[in-house]
């Protein structure tokens, strides 16, 4: 359950990140040249479903990895600018915190 909470939660940050950029885009044509809002009428929605499951993703994660809580409020305040939960959520694997119970420390080398 923790490998795919882990998996639901690093693909949620991905996802999170990708709506962001098709809203700005969206943005960019609604008030640029064009005017035309369709873009925003898709995206939006869509970025803001993304971002709901992120942040239940992240107070899930946190549960289940055990989390301290500036880690945690840190998770949910990269939900607001563009393209921050990509950076949190290399930040986490580097330091570890999404590592699950059965992944090793370090990677395993063969002996002999």
């Amino acid at each position: 359950m923790r490998e795919k909470i882990t998996r639901l939660f690093v693909a949620a940050a991905i996802a999170e990140a990708c709506s962001w950029l098709a809203l700005l885009i969206g943005m960019a044509v609604k008030y640029g040249p064009p005017g035309n809002e369709i873009g925003v009428q898709i995206f939006g929605p869509i970025h803001g479903a993304l971002f709901v499951a992120y942040g239940l993703l992240v107070l899930a994660m946190a549960r289940l990895h055990r989390w301290r809580p500036w880690p945690t409020l840190v998770a949910l305040a990269c939900a607001v600018p563009p393209f921050a939960t990509l950076i949190f959520e290399r930040w986490a694997a580097r330091r570890g915190i999404l590592r699950t119970a059965g992944e090793p420390d370090r990677p395993l080398t063969p002996v002999g």
